[in-house]
């Protein structure tokens, strides 16, 4: 039996996404036409955006569909390039931001605590007269930190510069509403949700206006151009609506718990420091640091007892490098995992993990000390 829990990297499908997908299969026609089939579909289209705008306190105008998290942020970065040519950043945003801003020109990076906590006030101080936007997380997508978003939010609006919240961690997982944030721009995942891979939003606060990223047709009200994904539309509204009526607090009741669970089993094991705030967090994710052991070992290890997890640090992708999240916390950036949890969780995944880690680390430990 498999136990999966790297819903950080990407959430199982929920059942009611695939229905409403294979649901839209047979629709044919281009929502931007108005022959039958096309209003057909642009009615799915509009359905699907008021269920979003609705999970997240937007307006149906303000929800901007594009085709993953990632374009929704490159979108935000590059829709306020004529606004300034600078931008800046915590430390430990998700590599997404990094890059797509370092591409667009200048930038400040602001540190973060031991915890992975940025200071607004150190945010404030890194804005310049040129600062075109200001990014900071909903939550930390490694070790699970919450950022004090209404703080940076306050400090940019007494200084007339716009915001935008990494919200793809912390969508499905953490309560988010635009108009309660007060950010000028919220980037959304499908797939971290149970929703499909390859669908995002981007949440543009109503009377701000962005250069498209993709030009070529006027679709999304000429913000974003290309064929609307409908299948793909209609699962990520299916997924949402999966969490109305009380389903995302009681979801998010349930992570807590079991990953309560997972802090509180490790506690008396020798050499695994946990990482990242243990409450004020991302109720579904935690990271566990791996003292002298390689994180690749571990998850080997752990994937051929039937255990899904993933590293906190990029080592155990193509690229050999250190987390740039943990190396901005202080902490060592090599050796970690991060555990997290979804809506397919339940306690046996739970009780598998903390079974069988203690037994690969102490038995990878002999090793290396043979």
């Amino acid at each position: 039996m498999r136990h999966y829990l790297d819903h950080a990297s990407t959430s199982p499908l929920r059942p009611e996404a695939r229905n409403a997908m294979v649901a839209t299969l047979d629709l044919v026609g281009d929502p931007g036409r108005i022959h039958q089939e096309g209003m057909t579909v642009r009615v799915a289209v509009e359905q699907a955006r008021e269920q979003v705008a609705a999970t997240f306190g937007a307006r149906p105008r303000e929800v901007v569909f594009t085709g993953s998290g990632t374009e929704a942020i490159a979108t935000a970065v590059a829709g306020v390039a004529s606004r300034g040519s600078h931008q800046v950043l915590t430390a430990v945003e998700h590599s997404a931001v990094r890059l797509a801003v370092e591409r667009a020109g200048r930038m400040s990076v602001v540190p973060v605590d031991g915890r992975g906590r940025v200071d607004p006030e150190r945010v404030a101080a890194a804005i310049r007269p040129e600062t075109a936007l200001v990014h900071v997380q909903a939550g930390n997508h490694e070790v699970g930190t919450r950022q004090p978003v209404a703080e940076v939010v306050e400090a940019c609006a007494d200084r007339d510069v716009l915001v935008h919240v990494d919200a793809a961690q912390a969508n499905g997982h953490d309560p988010l509403d635009l108009a309660a944030l007060g950010a000028d721009l919220v980037s959304l995942s499908a797939h971290k949700l149970g929703g499909p891979a390859g669908v995002g939003a981007l949440l543009v606060r109503r009377g701000l206006r962005l250069d498209p990223l993709l030009v070529g047709g006027d679709q999304e009200r000429a913000r974003r151009a290309g064929l609307e994904n409908v299948a793909g539309l209609a699962g990520f509204a299916a997924a949402c609506a999966a969490l109305a009526d009380g389903g995302l607090a009681t979801e998010a009741d349930r992570a807590r718990r079991l990953t309560d669970r997972v802090l509180a089993g490790v506690a008396g094991v020798d050499g695994i420091p946990i990482y990242g705030d243990p409450v004020d967090r991302l109720p579904h994710l935690v990271c566990l640091g791996i003292e002298g052991v390689e994180p690749q070992a571990v998850l080997l290890g752990l994937d051929a007892a039937g255990i899904a997890v993933h590293s906190g640090s990029a080592c155990s992708s193509e690229a050999l490098e250190p987390s740039p999240v943990l190396e901005a916390m202080g902490v060592d950036a090599h050796r970690s995992l991060r555990v997290s949890g979804g809506w397919s969780t339940t306690d046996a995944d739970d009780d598998a993990f903390l079974d069988l880690l203690p037994r690969v680390v102490s038995d990878l430990r002999a090793l290396g000390a043979g």
